[in-house]
């Protein structure tokens, strides 16, 4: 491993330069991998494993979008797609657990009856095995339990990597059966795409994930552009400077230089005035918010955060409502208001 240094503490991270994709591929020779659940990280992962030379196959339920999905991306009935969850993971010695979170709870019962001895149950979510109680998801003690969560979703997985970039990784062992699990996680995190694997538990894993997508992630995020949008059109803006002041030059012109560069380098590239606010009033959202945060924290912690998912996720009805409750984003003035000014971008005005 390598010993880098974050912000004054060492850690210790997996690199390409002590991992190659070579090792990689030489450690997943013998190992079938199956992928079961195409949504997202399935779609990402499976693809990225399959042209690094792995040998993969596809178990989803005939139907639904995620076998249109599989089938579009090229895998191929009954050669390495198949109907049968169950056959798919008896042929595997590796088994990637990849459908959703209320999916996990429901397949468990079939899944775990053929987890046979010295297969390795793969995971890129905490969440079933750290909250066991709420989903049932005990693996038998005689299979390898690890974990690669990629630190974006599968789609930027799959785009990255064939742009010839990748996303890193964190990576986990909750069980070592057959003393080859480190050399599988690692084996699998290099060969999904990962330049950087960095190692945590499942706990920690899932604690911050649940925490980072409520939060400034995602939810954090969407609430505060939609208090200030409010706000500006309460007080006699247009939907046009509105959307402009809050997403638009957000996400099109600073939020890439703090990705690119830093906080500090944002603000350095800003009028003085920008600055100068932005430092003061940082203070006070970072003491209004940090409370919220906390609580936040604390029902992950807590296990609140999961219960509400797997008693709404797993309702018959749930895709309905859901697309209801984004149909109410999209339809709400300040997005429509978005979908006008994206397609005013100098990329997209000439667009037909």
């Amino acid at each position: 491993m390598a010993k880098i240094d974050f912000g004054g503490v060492t850690e210790d991270v997996v690199t390409r330069d002590e991992f190659p994709l070579t090792l990689a591929l030489e450690k997943l020779k013998d190992e079938i991998v199956a992928i079961v659940g195409y949504g997202p990280q399935g779609h990402g992962q499976s693809l990225n494993l399959k042209d690094n030379g792995v040998n993969v196959i596809v178990g989803q339920r005939k139907g639904g979008k995620g076998w249109d999905d599989a089938v579009g991306d090229g895998w191929v009935e009954g050669k390495n797609l198949f109907n049968n969850i169950e056959e798919v993971i008896d042929r595997a010695t590796v088994v990637q657990y990849l459908l959703s979170d209320a999916g996990q709870k429901e397949m468990w019962p079939v899944v775990s009856k053929h987890l046979k001895k010295g297969k390795a149950l793969y995971f890129s979510h905490g969440f079933s095995i750290v909250f066991k109680e709420q989903t049932g998801v005990i693996p038998p003690k005689d299979v390898d339990v690890i974990l690669v969560a990629p630190k974006g979703s599968g789609r930027s997985l799959r785009t990255n990597y064939l742009a010839g970039s990748g996303i890193n990784a964190s990576y986990a062992i909750f069980q070592d059966a057959t003393g080859r699990a480190k050399d599988r996680v690692l084996a699998l995190g290099i060969a999904i795409g990962s330049g950087y694997l960095f190692p945590t538990t499942f706990e920690k894993e899932v604690h911050s994930d649940l925490t980072g997508e409520r939060g400034v992630l995602m939810g954090a995020i969407a609430g505060l552009m939609k208090a200030q949008y409010d706000t500006l059109r309460a007080m006699g803006h247009s939907p046009s400077e509105a959307f402009n002041e809050t997403v638009e030059e957000a996400t099109q012109s600073l939020y890439p230089l703090v990705g690119n560069h830093g906080m500090d380098w944002m603000f350095s590239a800003c009028s003085t005035t920008a600055q100068r606010g932005a430092l003061d009033w940082s203070k006070r959202f970072e003491a209004a918010t940090k409370p919220l945060f906390e609580l936040l924290y604390r029902d992950v912690q807590a296990g609140v955060e999961t219960k509400r998912v797997l008693d709404t996720c797993g309702a018959p009805d749930y895709r309905k409502k859901l697309q209801q409750e984004l149909d109410t984003w999209k339809n709400s003035e300040m997005w429509r208001a978005g979908a006008v000014v994206r397609s005013l971008r100098p990329e997209n005005k000439n667009k037909k």
